[in-house]
């Protein structure tokens, strides 16, 4: 499994994890889940990695994704 972070355009930090090689498979969790709440996801990337490169990411304001302030804004 590789866990990394990415911006996003306007400066978002994205945590995510993926497995494997191939074509992207992308988890989307519910409302109010993300990736620790959601362990099936791991299971799910392990199962698929021969065939995909699964990937599973925090949603803005949940785990580890941090937001940029907004400027003008406290």
């Amino acid at each position: 499994m590789l866990q990394g972070t990415v911006a996003s355009a306007d400066g978002t930090t994205i945590a995510y994890s993926a497995w494997g090689d191939g074509d992207p498979l992308i988890i989307v969790d519910g409302a109010t889940a993300y990736r620790a709440v959601t362990p099936e996801n791991e299971k799910v990337g392990e199962l698929l990695a021969d065939s995909f490169r699964v990937i599973t990411y925090d949603r803005r304001g949940r785990g580890e994704r941090r937001h940029r302030p907004l400027r003008g804004r406290a």
